[in-house]
């Protein structure tokens, strides 16, 4: 699939919506300190004909300590909730959320890391979904539920855990951090034991891949050219492997799914993030803005 489709237009939604081989899945997710429910959110509206997508069971694990908050599950589990919700091999796949594709970058990033190709991001989420004047609908959604092979994770890009780290940034690698520059320079942590970030890590906030077309619009990615020319900003553009990280490996995959857009190498993706290092109090942390301005 060329690397043009793995962001996808309302308009071209529109069109194929309804699709036999197109099913399309809600991926929204609020930090818990907000106290929204995605789950009633998509309950309450979502496009039609999709599925709800439980990040943190469907996307995560949560089988025990020194792996963040949201672990990749296994193999096995992961193609459990594929086949849960009516996804197959063959399926082009089209993740939402209603933050400008930060949760559904997540969904992608997976997929394509199990070697499923035909997934997308809807550019600009249910928001702009509405602002077109398309119809959305309420109430729970049973899938019919089919069978998904199990794939390892590993086709896209390398996964990096924690010991990695430090001997890659020694060795010239680029760390990317995906989190707001005030959780960044650990001015505020609403969520992790330690305020900060790992030293010698560059603030690329995942916001920045975005624009409002219009005031009041629903956020969309940028144009290919403009992401290239964000992520050269903050050095990531060049010969160097870059790693990618945030709080807890969510938004970390926007800015990969923002760098492929770009045309890009995959980035490696730190999955435990920030979630993952703050828990170990032998690590380091600095605190302040990084030596390398945002893009």
């Amino acid at each position: 699939m060329p690397r043009s489709r793995a962001i996808v237009s309302v308009e071209w939604l529109a069109a194929h919506l309804g699709m036999p081989d197109v099913q399309v899945v809600d991926v929204r997710w609020y930090l818990p300190t907000t106290g929204k429910s995605a789950k009633v959110a998509f309950e309450d509206a979502h496009l039609p004909g999709a599925t709800f997508v439980d990040l943190d069971h469907d996307l995560a694990a949560h089988g025990g300590p020194g792996l963040g908050r949201h672990p990749l599950p296994s193999a096995e589990a992961f193609a459990a909730s594929l086949g849960a919700l009516g996804i197959n091999p063959e399926t082009h796949v089209v993740a939402y959320d209603d933050t400008g594709g930060s949760t559904a970058a997540r969904m992608w990033w997976m997929m394509r890391q199990v070697g499923h190709e035909r997934v997308s991001v809807l550019d600009g989420g249910i928001e702009a979904w509405r602002e077109g004047g398309n119809p959305v609908e309420s109430g729970r959604v049973i899938a019919v539920p089919t069978l998904y092979p199990a794939r390892s994770f590993g086709a896209f890009g390398p996964i990096v855990a924690r010991g990695d780290i430090l001997p890659a940034l020694s060795a010239g690698a680029i760390l990317l951090d995906a989190r707001a520059p005030e959780r960044f320079e650990g001015v505020v942590e609403p969520i992790d034991p330690r305020a900060g970030h790992v030293p010698g890590a560059r603030n690329a906030p995942f916001a920045g891949n975005l624009v409002a077309k219009t005031k009041s619009g629903a956020p969309r990615l940028l144009g290919a050219s403009e992401l290239h020319a964000r992520f050269a900003q903050v050095g990531a553009a060049g010969e160097m492997p870059v790693i990618v990280s945030c709080g807890s490996g969510v938004t970390a995959c926007h800015n990969a799914f923002a760098m492929y857009v770009a045309g890009l190498d995959v980035p490696g993706i730190y999955v435990g993030s920030w979630s993952d290092w703050s828990a170990e109090p032998s690590l380091p942390v600095e605190t302040g803005p990084a030596p390398v301005e945002n893009g």
